[in-house]
């Protein structure tokens, strides 16, 4: 059992500490800011909730607080729902809200999406809204705060996502009536999706630079491996950074991934990509094969070694994701199918690949050239017809209504 909570830990909290008292189960304290919230996190009904207390500070004392906590769980405990009275004492604001919903709702996210709902939370939201009731209508100041990030448009969809996911989660939770979602009716920025297919020659280029500061050890020989691994794999940023030794089955050529974006994923190997792992060091006491620079830990930053190393190929506008793109359309320039694609990036949904549509259809453009040419030289003075009057000359190669001489 841990710490009973005293107020000099109080004095102690930084901005986001959370601590829990060590006596009475489920009772905390949050700090936001300059502002200090006392909490009560139990199951009501086989669900986990969150009450807000009050403030530390008037009327609400660390003593006044655990007594108001243990007054909760008590009527918990007889069947009673005590959300109501709460919300009569005092609306949660959204900041308060928001706080509650990523520590409740955020680890069942994947981690990377948890960070990203905490930076946008954190960032965005909270400094236009947190001061708002959760239970008030909000409509007019969601609405500002997404056109006021007019400048981003692809941010400001995704803002107006994560605050839509909280509301709907502050619904569920009883701290706002149903069915009055603030971000329902605002329409969306129209998102122009970037696409940069590198050439054959600009692959070229890329390949030149990597081989020459690998050779002056210009750049670390992990940036340098993540980078090839990248454009020959098609593989996500990611992935590439977290993949582990365990990872690798080179018997059957795959790197077999527990978890990605879309679940649990198989990347297929290729001579060149397995010829790369090989050379790649293994360092003791390091599981990951992108080794970063602290001891046992994965590369984090890859873009400072990537913006030099296209600064020095002349492709500035090319990103890291661009190569995953390019992966692509050399595999539709050798003629893969729409399906074939998608299973060697991972898609989970087939409307993903469909971005690629277009690549696809290059191989059929050339073999419709082909086909026209063929018929344009039959259809030519050059003609020079081959009558054929049996079966036996159908069979004949020479006897060619087609054939040009």
């Amino acid at each position: 059992m841990g710490d009973r909570l005293t107020r000099n830990a109080l004095k102690k909290m930084t901005p986001g500490d959370l601590l829990w008292d060590g006596e009475l189960k489920g009772f905390g304290a949050r700090r936001q800011r300059e502002t200090i919230t006392f909490c009560l996190k139990c199951r009501v009904r086989g669900r986990q909730r969150w009450y807000s207390i009050g403030r530390l500070g008037s009327p609400w004392t660390l003593e006044s607080a655990r007594r108001e906590a243990l007054r909760l769980l008590l009527s918990i405990a007889d069947g009673e729902e005590p959300v109501s009275r709460k919300r009569d004492k005092r609306p949660v604001t959204v900041e308060e809200g928001i706080e509650q919903f990523l520590d409740e709702h955020g680890p069942k996210l994947k981690p990377s999406t948890q960070a990203e709902y905490t930076r946008l939370c954190r960032l965005k939201i909270v400094p236009k809204l947190g001061k708002l009731k959760l239970d008030e209508d909000m409509r007019r100041e969601v609405g500002r705060m997404h056109s006021g990030m007019a400048s981003t448009p692809r941010q400001a969809n995704l803002v107006l996502m994560v605050f839509s996911s909280f509301i709907s989660w502050a619904e569920a939770n009883e701290l706002r009536e149903e069915g009055k979602n603030p971000c329902r009716r605002i329409a969306k920025y129209r998102e122009m999706k970037r696409e940069r297919y590198l050439s054959g020659e600009e692959l070229g280029r890329i390949g030149n630079v990597l081989a020459r500061r690998d050779a002056a050890g210009e750049e670390s020989p992990f940036s340098i491996a993540a980078i090839r691994l990248l454009i020959l794999t098609g593989a996500r940023l990611g992935e590439i950074l977290t993949l582990k030794w365990s990872y690798v089955d080179v018997p059957r050529r795959q790197l077999r991934l527990p978890d990605s974006k879309t679940g649990a994923k198989v990347i297929r190997l290729n001579d060149a990509a397995l010829t790369l792992l090989e050379a790649v060091p293994k360092l003791a006491g390091n599981a990951f094969v992108i080794a970063g620079e602290k001891k046992g830990s994965h590369l984090v930053n890859l873009q400072k070694s990537w913006r030099r190393i296209r600064r020095e190929a002349d492709l500035e506008d090319v990103r890291l994701h661009d190569l995953r793109h390019s992966y692509a359309s050399v595999a539709a320039e050798l003629g893969g199918s729409l399906p074939m694609i998608g299973k060697l990036l991972g898609h989970k949904h087939s409307q993903t690949t469909a971005r690629y549509t277009h690549l696809a259809e290059d191989p059929i453009d050339f073999l419709n050239e082909q086909i026209g040419g063929r018929i344009a030289a039959a259809l030519s003075s050059n003609l020079v017809p081959q009558k054929c009057n049996s079966p036996e000359d159908d069979r004949d190669p020479t006897c060619d209504p087609l054939r040009t001489e």
